[in-house]
């Protein structure tokens, strides 16, 4: 494969351009199928008389089960390969959708939004399969370009399906408009199966020697690999306290606690699954060649939780930031003038992609995420004497270096453990989501303004951290079924 760091990307006689294509598009339905029901909500709304808290139950539903899943994709794509995977989450997650939209009581709705949160798992997927085609001098805009536009689905479907609603007709116009989405995704799922490879021809595809946990190289790494999977816990335990009735009143303290206690339980069961799979490392050692440091997973997770985590956190908030601050605004010229942090993704996740792989790893991450401090701490000073389009500029300044510290993250999970491609993505992919429970639960006992403060100073902490990331150099090693060790570029 050539080295040149710029990609053609209509020239698509080239295997990993067709690869690149046909993934960023199935990562796109899977946001466009996860976040359907947000632009029909007033729809469903009516449909069923919820209540405001009803609604907000929903939404929180819609992001509880991707925290885990993004962890349990992970091992499947490092075990089975990202084609299978990504074929059959397309696949089964149209069949969620349907039953979405077939829903007749809240209790239904409740249960298939909650399943629908595994679909945010298929970013996922794609790190890892585009991680095989794309050579380390090309892997960061290949990355970039993967997550921004597959990102870019929250925001198609936003502009597609009220329209294909009304288009439909009736009542039940809303329920043809989101089981169009699952028909899409259902054959797309077999189209990708037909027409993905996991490597280019003649590549091998490295996989774990053990599945259900990282593999790590030492025993300080396998302590420190245990407390990075504590927030992640704790996270869930946040949703579960929204949803009780200290939150949307979902359901009892008692049926909170028991949710906690089997939080606690399960966090018992993986750290006995982790030893397992890395007890042999930790008795008897790593050959030098084989090893990794695992702060550098680390370190990129907690990048993820400051750049994804504020984007989800942000992108729930901005309309009514912009309806609350700035006087004559309606709630529809509030949403569009919001919509622009979203739709940076297109651009800036590739630049991100880019600036890693054209000025270096760790100096462009650095200058990204104390971009984005800065782009916070402006967003903090807005109040209503502000010209409402200095306003939005500010807020699309800030977006760009949030959205291109997204992709310079991604341009390096793949540079880190070949074989563990899918498994860093998920941890880093579920530190994102971490973040934005973290930083929703800190907005809703400040002010916005404080809220954007929190940000800020949040990621100066981690621009802090990231000095400590090392620039991928040289080659690793990856060891073959056959026992044959492989040497692979990551610089």
């Amino acid at each position: 494969m050539s080295t040149d760091s710029k990609l053609n990307l209509f020239k698509l006689s080239d295997p990993k351009i067709k690869t690149l294509h046909i993934t960023w598009f199935a990562f796109f339905l899977t946001f466009v199928v996860w976040f359907s029901h947000a632009p029909l909500m007033v729809f469903i709304k009516e449909a069923f008389d919820l209540t405001t808290a009803q609604v907000k139950a929903l939404l929180i539903l819609n992001v509880a089960l991707t925290i885990p899943a993004r962890i349990a994709v992970g091992i499947l794509v490092d075990k089975f390969g990202p084609r299978h995977v990504f074929s059959g989450l397309l696949i089964s997650s149209s069949f969620v959708c349907f039953g979405f939209a077939l829903s007749d009581s809240y209790a239904q709705l409740a249960l298939f939004r909650f399943l629908l949160g595994f679909v945010g798992a298929g970013f996922v997927i794609g790190i890892r399969m585009v991680g095989e085609w794309f050579p380390a001098k090309q892997v960061g805009i290949a990355e970039g370009i993967y997550g921004g536009w597959g990102n870019f689905g929250s925001a198609a479907g936003a502009m597609t399906l009220p329209t294909l609603a009304m288009f439909y007709g009736g009542d039940d116009g809303w329920r043809y408009a989101l089981a169009t989405t699952g028909v899409l995704t259902l054959v797309y799922g077999v189209f990708y199966y037909f027409q993905a490879r996991n490597t280019p021809k003649g590549s091998t595809y490295f996989k774990p020697k053990k599945s259900g946990g990282l593999e790590v190289t030492s025993k300080r790494d396998f302590y420190f690999y245990l407390i990075t999977n504590v927030p992640m816990y704790a996270a869930l335990g946040v949703l579960a306290w929204k949803l009780s009735p200290d939150g949307v009143n979902l359901f009892t303290f008692n049926v909170m606690y028991g949710l906690w206690a089997a939080l606690v339980i399960l966090f018992a069961v993986q750290t006995q699954q982790i030893h397992k799979v890395n007890k042999e490392n930790l008795e008897h050692g790593v050959p030098e060649l084989e090893k990794y440091k695992f702060k550098q997973v680390a370190i990129l997770s907690v990048a993820y939780f400051v750049t994804f985590g504020s984007e989800l956190a942000v992108v729930s908030m901005l309309p009514l930031f912009f309806l609350d601050t700035f006087d004559g605004l309606d709630p529809v010229k509030a949403g569009l003038l919001a919509s622009g942090f979203a739709f940076m993704n297109l651009v800036a996740r590739p630049t991100g992609g880019w600036f890693s792989d054209t000025f270096g790893r760790r100096k462009s991450l650095m200058i990204l995420i104390g971009g984005l401090s800065v782009g916070y701490f402006v967003l903090g000073q807005i109040n209503g004497t502000w010209m409402i389009a200095l306003a939005v500029i500010a807020t699309m300044c800030c977006s760009f270096f949030v959205q291109a510290g997204e992709g310079a993250v991604f341009a390096i999970v793949p540079l880190v453990k070949r074989r563990m491609t899918g498994q860093i993505a998920g941890m880093a992919g579920a530190y994102g989501n971490v973040g934005a429970v973290t930083y929703l639960t800190v907005l809703s006992f400040v002010s916005y303004s404080t809220f954007f403060l929190v940000i800020s100073a949040s990621a100066l902490l981690i621009f802090c951290a990231v000095w400590f990331l090392e620039e991928p150099k040289g080659q690793i090693a990856e060891v073959a079924a056959d026992g044959s060790v492989h040497m692979i570029d990551v610089s």
